[in-house]
C-alpha cells in the first residue's frame, strides 16, 4: 500500500495520500480520487482505493486531515461541507490535478466518497470531475443548484439510515431537475456506512454503538454499479482540442 504526497494543497504544503496503481499493464489509466469518511484515512479507505486499482483505475486517497489530525480538522471540514467553501476544496482539487497530470493517467478523473467523503463527492461533482460516486453523503441545502452542470453521478444510500431518510429520492429528483445523468439507488436492508468494513479497534465498537454496519450484499451490488458507471464514463481518454 504505497504512501505518497500531493503538492499544492490548500490546508498544508502537501497532503499525505495513498496511491493505488493497477497491477497490470503500464497504463495510462483513468483516475479516481477516493474521499474518506469522518474517521480519516483508515485501512478501509486504502482498501477501497486498492479495489479500484484492481479494476483498472489509478486511485488516490488523500488524507484530508493532514494539516492537524482528525480531531483538530473534523469541525472545520464539516463546516466546509455545509458551506461549500474552505481549504478542503482546494485539497480535493489538488488531488484531482495531481492524478490528471500524471503520465500514467488518461486525464479523466472521477471521485468516490463515503459518508463525509460522500458529501464532498456531491459538492465537487460540478468542479472538474468526470464522474462522481457518493455513498450516503449528506445533501447540500439546494442540491439542484449545487449539482447544475455536474458530471454524471452514481449514488448509493441505505433505507435503514435514519439520518439520511429520503435522501436518495431527493437526490434523484435534484439530479433530474439539474439535467445530470445519474443512477441513484436506495438499498432496503442497508443502513449508514454499509460500504465500510473496519477490521478492528475502536471504530468497530463505535459503529456497533451507533447502529452502523457493513452490509455485504448491498455493498457488492453498489460496487458493481460504480465500476460499470466509471468504466462507461472514465474509460475513454478526453479528446485534445485542435
Amino acid at each position: 500500500m504505497p504512501a505518497t504526497t500531493v503538492p499544492a494543497a490548500s490546508s498544508a504544503p502537501e497532503l499525505r495520500a495513498h496511491l493505488a496503481v493497477p497491477p497490470t499493464s503500464s497504463g495510462p489509466w483513468p483516475g479516481v480520487v477516493v474521499l474518506h469518511e469522518a474517521f480519516g484515512l483508515t485501512d478501509d479507505t486504502r482498501q477501497q482505493a486498492d479495489r479500484l486499482a484492481a479494476a483498472g483505475f489509478l486511485a488516490l486517497a488523500p488524507d484530508l486531515f493532514t494539516a492537524g489530525g482528525a480531531l483538530r480538522c473534523l469541525r472545520s471540514t464539516f463546516s466546509a461541507l455545509l458551506s461549500g467553501s474552505g481549504p478542503v476544496y482546494g485539497d480535493i482539487e489538488a488531488a484531482r490535478t495531481f492524478l490528471a497530470g500524471r503520465a500514467d493517467c488518461t486525464g479523466k478523473v472521477g471521485v468516490i466518497g463515503f459518508c463525509m467523503g460522500g458529501g464532498f463527492a456531491l459538492m465537487t461533482a460540478a468542479r472538474g470531475f468526470d464522474a462522481a460516486a457518493p455513498h450516503y453523503g449528506a445533501l447540500p441545502k439546494d442540491p439542484a443548484a449545487v449539482l447544475r452542470g455536474a458530471c454524471p453521478v452514481v449514488a448509493s444510500y441505505g433505507r435503514r439510515d435514519r439520518a439520511l431518510r429520503g435522501a436518495a429520492a431527493r437526490l434523484d429528483a435534484a439530479l433530474t431537475e439539474a439535467g445530470v445523468e445519474h443512477d441513484v439507488r436506495e438499498y432496503p436492508d442497508a443502513g449508514h456506512s454499509f460500504m465500510n468494513r473496519h477490521n478492528s479497534g475502536p471504530l468497530v465498537v463505535l459503529e456497533r454503538m451507533a447502529g452502523l454496519s457493513y452490509h455485504q450484499a448491498s455493498a457488492e451490488d453498489s460496487w458493481g454499479r460504480v465500476l460499470r458507471f466509471f468504466q462507461h464514463h472514465l474509460a475513454t481518454a478526453p479528446t485534445t482540442p485542435a
